[in-house]
């Protein structure tokens, strides 16, 4: 309730249980008792003014009294706009009027707006901020034909104090002014519908708004409908704080980590100075081995100086060697040339007794086949002349004859055969000298054959590796040379390689004159397949490769030096010719590495190059050769020294030459020529070979003919001792015969005399040439000899030319090495003077991070590492948790909000345990507030009752919402009650107004307004009624009561606390104005 819970009487019930009987509520009305008067009276109204408000344009100022109020005035006089306009002045909705559906229908017709005008007071206890408003409180509205209401109000002199509608709600909520009350503000319509309500539970509904139990009831269904609707937002939010605790706690865990963090920071900055001093121990000591390597290289520079004389020295003793061996070579030189004419002489001269011997073994084969002839004919003629001497001598001496005859035949073919013999044997040493000499010829055509055949194999190479190198150059340097070289540059690609190796050098070097290619291309030899690196390492490398890229066969050179940067320098021992260049100048070499190989290895500077040879012995052998110049090349590639020159047997340059085509035409046209001298000496092999066969054949012949002709002899011989152990013939002359015979063995005679006189000239002859040949193979064995010295004079003076370049390799490589090691000493004092400079610079800066030395014993690696570990911990940890003034913040926003929301569910949890408290308390309160009510209505309904004679019962039942009102008029029987239906319109009226006047005494509120309650009683209600409204009034003294009634109340007492306020009677057909208070 409101402050103003005071009344003339009250109740105080008692408290038996939750349910109570009809007894129970006797008894409370039983001790109900008046209460004291109250002094205060703020809150009524004082006055009242309408302007263009329903269908007045000015109505007012109405002052009513403090009291008791009349206003009296025929239907249409303005009582409803009265009380219409105070309704909605005070807040009150259009509902609540029953005059209209909306605000701008108050409106006047035809105006854009109405004004309403209520001056409340404002005096006693009760009264709302005396201090701005003073003793009245002006209320002015305005509506517009918008229906739009505004408020303004002012103080008791005019002075507006707020426009505000929460202002106004607080001034009616000061004065508990409730004009949607009915027991505040009953208007006809309303008064109507409740006299005409027959039903129980408008009544109560009645009762219940009447009393603001209704307003309760709303309010404590609106409560619990809050608390359910929290009690589901607390479930809810549960999660939610759970979420905010996980939230918080990972916050928390993060918010931990920092300290983590810090610890890493103070341990990384540890670390740091650690750091700083260990680079400064570090570099002490790195200081020591380069102080002491400084000083050892200082101490090693003499054994360079040692190395370097020293092979300076063997260079020397090389040189003298080579030297030796080119004037040894000289010599025997000079003699295979003094020589060579005398052994073309004797060769002629044994070609020529060869013609002879041929000659005469000719003739003493002619003689033997002449002996062998006139031998046959010897034997067919004495064979003819035994047979006739047989033929005679038959009859006396047959046998003896026989046996003469038998015996010389005998002998004669002994004799026969034994030439024979002589003969066979004569010529199988013809033929096996033949044989021997067609033999000897055949080897030395196989051996020319050879060489010829060797030259052809060099120059199809040649031929096919120019062939190749019309697509690909390196191929003039071998058939395995691309490949060579693409293996060294994948091997160097995978780092194999300290330096890249240089080579084929031929490849790598162009020459500025053609012509001069077979002169560069002899001067230079096998330098021109060379291969040269940095290091041993690189050469241990490169033979690896050149292994498996050409497993067999001979493999290139490869030399060894150190690579620089720039060409030597050789202005001052190179050769300066004005009219001839030197090697290096004819050559174009844009690699260094290159340029300085071929200047230490062949010492290019000081070779010249001149076409023409004469003008090359001429300028070398004229006794002042040009400075600097110890040999010089023609463009045939003859080589002229300055006391010997060297023919060349080279004609064509192979990898040097310009123009590949001339020379793949000139290698075609030289193995043409070649392959036909291999054919003529072919022919001649196999003439050779046939010649060979033949003489074999016939020697074999001749042997077999010699085994057939010994046997025949043995065979002979046998027969001619069997018979010469007979008993001899006689022998019978035939004359005739024996002159025959005679003159065939003078013939004989003769041609065995021939014979031998031309065997003797054959033998002569033979040993003549023999001894020719002999002299000639002598001759020519000692130029074998000498030439064989020349070989081995040329190979030793080879040895000596690679042992004088070899020491002078080694002599530039330890030059080299000496000055790279002077240079390394220069560097490293350099180094030195720098890392203490840098050292000086790392203990200002270690001073910097920590001023006093730290001794530290770990590496600064190791510190290092564990540096970089750590950072990328806290980084890690720094990007896993975020920036450090965010994790904080974040940790304390979630701190924050999760206490802030596990507050507010904790506050929350308690609002609803106390409102549950506080609802149960109250629903209690109001369960005996409502009893309380109920039994002060029913106690004041009955005394009002009483007044004319009637009585009556009220019956609340409260589970079902009903009020069942029954009342036995005067005149029934006592124990009959009869319900308000079946009253008369009086007698109902009667007791609604007893009814309503028992509401206002349970309520509060400091004015009433009642529009025509008494239109439908008789005389005798009405007075009744009447005189108990102002008995009730004047008890009220302090409540303001305004009735609005058209009837006359004349029979009304004159008293002070009564007012009667008249209005003008309207003005039917035009617009009222102005209409006075009475």
């Amino acid at each position: 309730m409101s402050k103003r819970k005071r009344s003339p009487v009250s109740c105080t019930p008692h408290k038996r249980g939750t349910q109570h009987s009809e007894d129970e509520e006797s008894q409370l009305c039983a001790q109900v008792q008046s209460v004291g008067e109250v002094l205060s009276d703020a809150g009524i109204v004082e006055s009242i003014t309408l302007k263009n408000f329903m269908c007045h344009s000015f109505l007012g100022p109405i002052n009513f009294g403090s009291n008791i109020n009349f206003v009296i005035g025929r239907n249409g006089s303005g009582k409803s706009a009265i009380l219409t306009a105070l309704i909605v002045s005070l807040g009150g909705n259009v509902q609540a009027t029953s005059r209209g559906t909306a605000l701008k229908s108050f409106v006047k017709i035809g105006e854009s707006s109405a004004n309403v005008s209520i001056t409340l007071r404002n005096q006693g206890k009760d009264s709302y901020k005396p201090e701005l408003y003073g003793p009245a409180i002006i209320i002015d509205l305005r509506l517009t034909h918008d229906g739009v209401r505004t408020y303004k109000l002012k103080s008791k002199c005019g002075q507006i104090i707020s426009t505000k509608k929460e202002e106004l709600t607080s001034i009616l909520d000061n004065f508990n002014i409730q004009v949607n009350n009915p027991m505040s503000v009953l208007n006809q319509e309303m008064s109507k519908n409740f006299l005409h309500s027959k039903g129980e539970g408008d009544k109560y509904r009645f009762f219940m708004k009447a009393t603001q139990l209704e307003q309760m009831k709303e309010d404590f269904i609106h409560i619990k409908t809050t608390k359910n609707i929290t009690e589901d937002k607390v479930a809810q939010h549960s999660e939610y704080l759970k979420d905010l605790k996980r939230k918080y706690l990972e916050r928390e865990d993060r918010y931990k980590n920092l300290s983590s963090i810090d610890e890493m920071h103070t341990k990384l900055e540890e670390l740091q100075k650690q750091m700083a001093w260990a680079l400064v121990i570090e570099m002490e000591k790195d200081l020591e081995p380069m102080k002491e390597k400084l000083n050892a290289s200082k101490q090693s520079t003499a054994k360079y100086d040692e190395k370097v004389e020293e092979w300076k020295n063997k260079v020397k003793e090389a040189e003298k060697k080579c030297k030796e061996f080119q004037e040894q070579l000289e010599g025997i030189t000079q003699q295979v040339e003094e020589l060579q004419p005398k052994c073309t002489k004797l060769k002629e001269e044994a070609q020529n007794h060869n013609t002879l011997l041929k000659s005469s073994e000719v003739t003493v084969h002619r003689c033997q086949v002449s002996l062998r002839d006139l031998e046959k004919d010897k034997a067919q003629l004495s064979s003819r002349i035994n047979d006739l001497q047989l033929s005679i001598h038959q009859a006396t001496g047959s046998a003896r004859q026989a046996k003469v005859e038998s015996v010389q035949r005998i002998q004669c073919q002994l004799e026969h055969l034994n030439h024979q013999i002589s003969t066979l044997g004569q010529q199988i040493s013809q033929y096996q000298h033949a044989s021997g000499r067609a033999k000897e010829d055949h080897g030395m055509i196989r051996k020319d054959h050879d060489i010829l055949k060797r030259s052809m194999d060099a120059n199809s190479r040649n031929l096919q590796m120019m062939e190749g190198s019309r697509s690909n150059q390196l191929r003039r340097f071998g058939e395995h040379m691309p490949a060579m070289l693409d293996a060294i540059q994948h091997a160097h690609k995978l780092g194999q390689f300290k330096h890249k190796p240089r080579g084929p050098l031929g490849y790598l070097i162009k020459l500025k004159d053609p012509e001069q290619a077979l002169a560069v291309e002899v001067c230079l030899q096998s330098l021109l397949h060379t291969f040269t690196c940095d290091n041993y390492d690189d050469e241990k490398v490169l033979k690896g490769i050149m292994m498996t890229v050409m497993p067999s066969g001979r493999r290139p050179p490869i030399i060894t030096g150190m690579f620089l940067p720039k060409v030597h320098d050789t202005r001052k021992r190179a050769v300066n010719h004005p009219d001839y260049q030197s090697v290096l100048q004819t050559l174009e070499i844009e690699d260094t590495v290159v340029t300085n190989c071929l200047i230490d290895q062949r010492g290019i500077e000081n070779i010249l190059l001149i076409k023409n040879r004469a003008e090359a012995c001429r300028v070398m052998m004229s006794g002042h050769p040009p400075p600097n110049c110890h040999q010089a090349f023609s463009k045939d590639g003859d080589q002229i020294f300055t006391n010997r020159c060297y023919a060349s047997e080279q004609t064509r340059a192979n990898c040097l030459s310009g123009d590949v085509e001339e020379e793949i035409r000139h290698l075609q046209r030289e193995l043409g020529t070649q392959q036909a001298q291999a054919l003529v000496l072919q022919q001649k092999m196999r003439k050779l070979d046939e010649d060979i066969k033949q003489n074999e054949k016939l020697e074999e012949r001749a042997h077999v003919e010699m085994k057939i002709a010994t046997d025949r002899v043995t065979k002979h011989r046998l027969e001619l001792s069997d018979l010469q152990n007979l008993e001899e013939p006689q022998l019978e002359d035939l004359k005739l015969l024996e002159e025959d015979l005679q003159e065939i063995v003078e013939k004989i005679s003769t041609e065995r005399e021939k014979y031998e006189e031309a065997r003797l000239r054959t033998s002569e002859l033979k040993e003549n040439y023999n001894r020719a040949e002999r002299e000639y193979k002598q001759h020519k064995e000692r130029i074998n000899t000498t030439a064989e010295e020349i070989d081995a004079i040329k190979e030793d003076l080879t040895k000596g030319v690679e042992e004088v370049m070899k020491c002078k390799h080694h002599k530039k490589y330890y030059d080299d090495r000496r000055s790279v090691h002077l240079q390394n000493i220069l560097e490293l004092e350099a180094t030195l003077q720098r890392k203490e400079q840098e050292l000086q610079a790392n203990i200002s800066k270690a001073r910097e991070i920590w001023p006093e030395r730290l001794e530290v014993e770990r590496t600064a690696r190791s510190l290092d590492t564990e540096i970089s570990r750590l950072k990328e911990k806290i980084s890690t940890q720094q990007e896993q948790e975020g920036n450090r003034e965010e994790i904080i913040r974040e940790y304390r926003d979630a701190l924050a909000k999760y206490k802030n929301t596990a507050q507010q569910m904790k506050n929350l949890n308690m609002f609803i345990k106390s409102l549950d408290r506080v609802m149960n308390q109250r629903l209690k309160v109001f369960a005996d507030l409502r009893r309380f009510l109920s039994a002060r209505c029913k106690y004041f309904f009955n005394s009002m009752l009483t007044q004319r004679g009637f009585k009556g019962n009220m019956i609340f039942d409260h589970k079902n919402e009903t009020l069942t009102i029954s009342v036995q008029p005067g005149r029934g029987n006592e124990s009959d009650n009869i319900n308000m239906r079946s009253l008369s319109g009086g007698e109902r009226s009667f007791s609604t107004v007893c009814f309503i006047l028992s509401l206002w005494a349970i309520t509060e509120a400091p004015f009433r307004a009642l529009d025509e309650f008494d239109v439908y009683m008789d005389m005798v209600n009405r007075r009744i009624s009447l005189d108990m409204i102002l008995q009730v009034a004047e008890v009220q003294h302090d409540r303001q009561f305004i009735f609005l009634t058209p009837l006359s109340m004349s029979s009304l007492p004159e008293a002070d606390h009564i007012t009667i306020l008249r209005l003008n009677d309207p003005k039917r057909g035009h617009e009222s104005e102005n209409e006075d208070q009475s």
